[in-house]
């Protein structure tokens, strides 16, 4: 693969973060897949050479948390460091788990919002101000009627309530202009492009923003950050959540922040598309930093053609998906069907068939026949290359193409395209062995030679596999190096590529199918 943009290692800071979810429901899909995302992005970037940090957590202030705390009858505290447990167990369980999970209501997490308020406060950012209109407990924001669809919430299908209160206000409007010119010149700050539309339409249609809202009195919601400069007041939600993207990399003084802030990209579903495309660059100027280098919204996992919401009643669960068919196989489906940035929908059936047709009839087949091949006919060792195979030298190339495919899409978080060329060359390995038959060739006199050079270009195009399956399925690819003999550490280096070919005389282990075709799981009785 020498000469190849596949060749070639990145260095340098990547930082991600995922939404900071609301601690008011158990993990579901749309959170999983957030999570998977996250986590196949810090996979790949560390594949290429970069030095990848991952920050997630729980907003767990506002409204909402009392409203469900309430219903569960224990105080908010209670409930919001339940659920956040939960969160935090479910994802390192699952295996994707954040380097670092922020809490909101944690001490280092206030200071940081107390010491930012005080901030944009004396800069003049902020003014007190009274305020009436429609306000979502679900969105803890007042709607206007783009939010609204017949007179409900569009995202929660629940009617607001009509309040009228004095509030602080930040001033975000006296920068609409600076920040439709940002857009405009940086074309994948805000991505995939529909999103970027979206939010400069936003900002056309300036009389459905306004100034932002960043307070409740205390005297009707007390469950909050208190504003240092007003401790009769709280800080709105949103306002609060969004500083984690700075807490969880030691804002502002850890020696690493600067390096990482200026590699940030957020990963969101596209519900919370206006506080992260207009709230937080704006609030970012008014603090002093550089906006973020990606906002990447994904859309929604549709089950019965409705969003899922625990407020909808449709959630999946993450842990029942891999009681039930495995945790790879979810994770794939998940990367596989969903195309970045549009909506997807989830059915078992389709889990099932996808996983079959891809995973369990083309890779797994791959591997089982090949190692197969390797314990009957080479006494179960990778046999030696044989000089100049023009059998290595093909397949090298397919592996080249797959691999510079498969890093162009990722460039542009098309994860189901990146797979599709994978799997690709995981269907040419099958076809390479269909046509060199090492089977029929070890009973034809002189076929040694033959049966040496089909098995060891497949070993090794199966080798290579196992790094660019990596970041997707990374415990797949650790079994797949394991039963080539190799060490089942994580992939950690994309020279490997190149570098590091199979030298011959390794111990295979056929070992159980890799992905045993998977039945329609009965619902639990």
């Amino acid at each position: 693969m020498s000469g190849s943009n596949a060749g070639a290692r990145m260095s340098g800071a990547y930082y991600v973060t995922t939404p900071i979810y609301y601690a008011n429901a158990e993990p579901h899909i749309g959170h999983t897949y957030s999570n998977i995302v996250a986590d196949t992005l810090v996979r790949w970037h560390r594949l290429r050479g970069r030095d990848a940090f991952w920050v997630s957590g729980t907003d767990e202030y506002g409204e909402k948390m009392v409203e469900a705390a309430a219903k569960a009858g224990v105080p908010p505290a209670a409930f919001t460091e339940r659920i956040s447990a939960i969160h935090q167990r479910t994802f390192a369980e699952l295996g994707v788990a954040a380097n670092r999970f922020v809490r909101t209501t944690e001490p280092r997490h206030i200071a940081d919002v107390q010491r930012i308020l005080q901030q944009v406060y004396d800069a003049g950012w902020i003014e007190l101000r009274e305020y009436e209109g429609l306000y979502c407990v679900g969105c803890e924001r007042f709607l206007t009627e783009r939010d609204m669809v017949n007179g409900l919430c569009r995202d929660h299908e629940r009617a607001p309530e009509p309040r009228r209160e004095t509030n602080y206000f930040f001033l975000m409007s006296r920068e609409f202009g600076w920040l439709r010119g940002w857009i405009e010149s940086h074309p994948d700050f805000i991505r995939p492009a529909r999103y970027r539309n979206e939010v400069l339409a936003m900002l056309r249609d300036e009389s459905g923003l306004g100034d932002l809202s960043i307070s409740r009195p205390k005297s009707r919601l007390d469950w909050g950050v208190e504003l240092p400069f007003d401790r009769d007041h709280v800080c709105y939600v949103w306002f609060d959540a969004l500083i984690t993207y700075l807490t969880g990399i030691g804002y502002p003084d850890d020696a690493r922040f600067a390096e990482r802030w200026a590699a940030v990209e957020h990963v969101i579903g596209k519900d919370i598309l206006k506080p992260h495309g207009i709230f937080w660059p704006i609030m970012l100027k008014a603090i002093g930093l550089a906006p973020y280098q990606h906002l990447s919204v994904h859309g929604f996992w549709n089950v019965d053609e409705r969003k899922v919401s625990k407020s909808l009643g449709n959630m999946i669960s993450p842990i029942a998906m891999r009681d039930r068919y495995g945790f790879e196989a979810f994770r794939y489906f998940l990367l596989r069907e969903m195309s970045f940035g549009l909506d997807a929908s989830f059915t078992e059936e389709a889990l099932v068939e996808r996983v079959n047709a891809d995973l369990a009839n083309n890779l797994g087949n791959l591997v089982s026949r090949t190692l197969n091949l390797v314990e009957k006919l080479c006494g179960g060792a990778v046999p030696e290359p044989v000089a100049g195979s023009e059998a290595v030298r093909a397949l090298a190339g397919a592996a080249r193409t797959a691999a510079d495919a498969a890093a162009a899409h990722m460039d542009g978080l098309r994860f189901h395209d990146a797979l599709t060329e994978i799997l690709r060359f995981a269907g040419a390995l099958n076809a390479h062995l269909d046509a060199t038959k090492p089977w029929k060739a070890a009973k034809e006199p002189g076929g040694d030679a033959a049966v040496r050079d089909s098995l060891y270009a497949a070993c090794e195009g199966i080798r290579v596999l196992s790094l660019l399956l990596s970041p997707f399925l990374p415990e797949t690819a650790r079994a797949i190096r394991g039963r080539l003999g190799l060490a089942e550490a994580d992939v950690t280096a994309w020279d490997d590529l190149v570098r590091a070919p199979l030298a011959g005389n390794e111990a295979v282990q056929k070992g159980a199918a890799l992905f045993p075709r998977l039945e329609l799981a009965a619902e639990p009785s």
